[in-house]
């Protein structure tokens, strides 16, 4: 009995190893294989299956059998030669607008006043250390300006907002694609002749929003899906498309995958991330705020960021409605900005157009003890970054004041003009015309590093993560481009100077995630970035992992720093599926730069296998 009993043991044994050997011969060939595809004419590769995030693995203490050893500068960190995908439920994170990281770490937030709608980022041991995946049957977005009207569905498969605003003509979803016919809530029939009305509302020339070159700066509140910021562009107006991740989710996904400029933020507790002075025209059609709250916090938020003698555009039903709610938002709401000393420029149908004095003649004449008062003279109106609003008017500089406006050139000559705010930080005029000469040049190499790989309208949508004067982006613009400026939170304030030259940009901290979705950029310029962040302590790797996540695939990166930063990424790129482009030094540059590397990299269009299977 024991023989018989031992044989038939050994048996099962090698059943079951036989078993077990077909298994994980099964997952190699269904998941580490790599395949081409084709998806708009690009090639895919194939990474793997779905992999589980891992939180709080950082990849600087791997093991040696699935990494290789690398240094920034002198000491060794450990690189893995792969990066896991992250669960294909992540295709659309934004890490520090994450709602599952409030509700994990707990945070209590006065959802009155959208402070869930804030940003909120993930300490180190919570971050997501793999490769975001795209959606499958993810396509190489369509190129602008057909972008403007038409995206793949397959790369934002979200359909909710077509149906509930199928009577607005915000969105149709025709087969494969998903079509912009160019309307909002407020402009059913196009965001044109909306733009054209107001024009009319103001006189200005030729029914042209842009008033002869006065006004190109506009910030655009509740945006939607961007068209209004859309069809401005032809008036060589830019907008800067602003909505939270709320009920309407995906919206400035929608506007980034048009090709339109458009970022996540919301009017909460903390200052918008942009300089006292930058927009001529502020923008609200319908956009749900509720501008009486809190003392007029909001709106006095609008008059920080409108320029002497700007505008306030505001479609609503206070505007024209006639029952008893409306009335009384109407009525208080005419109080406030009459005590702001705002006047009507236009009243017409369902549009108010408030002005912003041109001096602070009108405070100076308030009777004593008027609400909002004036901001503090200590209070620093261009200090942005995590710094909560006031329920204060902040005056005119002394510059603004006696110039009664902002004394900036009409567009475009004030793109190349030195803005007036200069001497602010002690630049002086030659200095500012160096500096847009020497990226003049910068930029004209960076195209030629570039042009084997791409065409006339490959790209659209940059950004210049350290962007100083903007000179970068003023490079661009007889190009089919716009660039999102970014300037470092910690270093001089020049985003001021960006929009005085008629561009626009954002405030932001590279130790931390970028409020935007995934696949939202065709290309990164990062200027001593690396360096920078190093000499914060912060995580090159996790910068990297960022820069991946916002990059759109096939998207390219240019890198400016110093040799050793260059190495150190060469060491990433099959762990991240990046390729070298080009390599260049900077002696041909005008301003040497000593040893800085320009380095310039390509992603690559992957899909996972369950993506592949679920697209087929």
């Amino acid at each position: 009995m024991r023989g018989r009993s031992d044989g038939g043991q050994k048996k099962r044994l090698i059943t079951s190893l036989c078993a077990v050997a077909i298994f994980l011969g099964f997952l190699y060939v269904y998941y580490g294989s790599i395949f081409g595809s084709s998806s708009n004419g690009a090639s895919a590769l194939e990474y793997g299956g779905k992999s589980l995030r891992k939180i709080g693995s950082s990849y600087l203490g791997g093991d040696d059998e699935s990494s290789t050893k690398s240094g920034l500068e002198d000491g060794d960190v450990v690189v893995p030669k792969t990066f896991p995908v992250c669960d294909d439920r992540h295709s659309e994170l934004i890490p520090c607008l994450d709602r599952n990281i409030i509700y994990q770490m707990r945070l209590k937030l006065d959802l009155s006043v959208m402070e869930h709608y804030e940003r909120h980022c993930p300490p180190p041991e919570r971050r997501y250390n793999c490769l975001i995946p795209p959606p499958p049957g993810y396509k190489v977005p369509i190129k602008w300006p057909q972008s403007r009207d038409e995206v793949w569905k397959a790369n934002i498969p979200h359909t909710h907002l077509a149906h509930e605003k199928s009577d607005q003509n915000w969105m149709v979803v025709k087969g494969e694609k998903i079509v912009f016919p160019g309307g909002g809530t407020h402009f059913h029939y196009g965001a044109d002749k909306y733009i054209a009305s107001i024009a009319n509302m103001l006189n200005f020339s030729h029914n042209n929003l842009n008033n002869e070159g006065r006004v190109r700066t506009v910030l655009d509140v509740g945006c939607g899906v961007a068209s209004f910021g859309a069809y401005l562009l032809s008036s060589d107006i830019i907008a800067m498309s602003l909505a939270p991740n709320d009920v309407h989710q995906n919206q400035i996904q929608f506007a980034l995958e048009r090709g339109i400029p458009a970022c996540l933020g919301v009017l909460g507790t903390k200052r918008l991330p942009y300089p006292s002075r930058s927009f001529e025209l502020a923008h609200c059609s319908r956009c749900r705020i509720d501008w009486l709250q809190r003392d007029g916090i909001l709106l006095l938020e609008l008059d920080r960021l409108l320029r002497p003698g700007g505008y306030f555009a505001y479609s609503s039903p206070e505007a024209y409605a006639q029952d008893e709610e409306d009335l009384r938002i109407w009525k208080e709401m005419s109080a406030l900005v009459e005590r702001m000393c705002w006047r009507i420029a236009a009243k017409r149908n369902q549009t108010v157009i408030w002005q912003k004095p041109l001096t602070n003649d009108c405070y100076m004449e308030r009777a004593p003890g008027t609400n909002p008062p004036l901001c503090r003279s200590d209070d620093d109106p261009d200090a942005v970054w995590g710094v909560p609003m006031e329920a204060c008017i902040t005056p005119y500089s002394d510059h603004d004041q006696k110039a009664k406006g902002s004394g900036l050139a009409p567009w475009p000559a004030r793109l190349t003009s030195p803005p007036p705010r200069l001497a602010d930080f002690g630049y002086s005029n030659e200095m500012f015309e160096k500096d847009t000469e020497t990226w003049r040049q910068r930029v004209e190499n960076y195209w030629n590093l570039l042009s084997p790989k791409i065409e006339a309208n490959t790209l659209r949508n940059l950004m210049d993560m350290k962007a100083n004067m903007g000179s970068f982006a003023a490079a661009l613009k007889e190009r089919n481009v716009w660039v999102m400026n970014v300037i470092p939170e910690d270093g001089p304030n020049t985003l001021k100077l960006i929009y005085d030259r008629g561009l626009i940009g954002t405030t932001h901290n590279w130790c931390e995630a970028f409020s935007t979705y995934p696949r939202t950029y065709d290309l990164l310029h990062a200027w001593t970035v690396f360096s920078d962040i190093e000499k914060k302590g912060c995580s090159a790797e996790d910068l990297l992992l960022e820069m991946d996540r916002i990059l759109r695939p096939k998207g390219f990166i240019i890198i400016r720093d110093k040799q050793p930063v260059i190495d150190f990424v060469r060491k990433y790129l099959s762990a991240l599926h990046w390729e070298a482009v080009a390599t260049a030094d900077s002696s041909s540059d005008s301003e040497h730069e000593g040893d800085n590397v320009v380095f310039i990299v390509q992603k690559k269009l992957w899909l996972t296998s369950e993506s592949i299977l679920n697209s087929e």
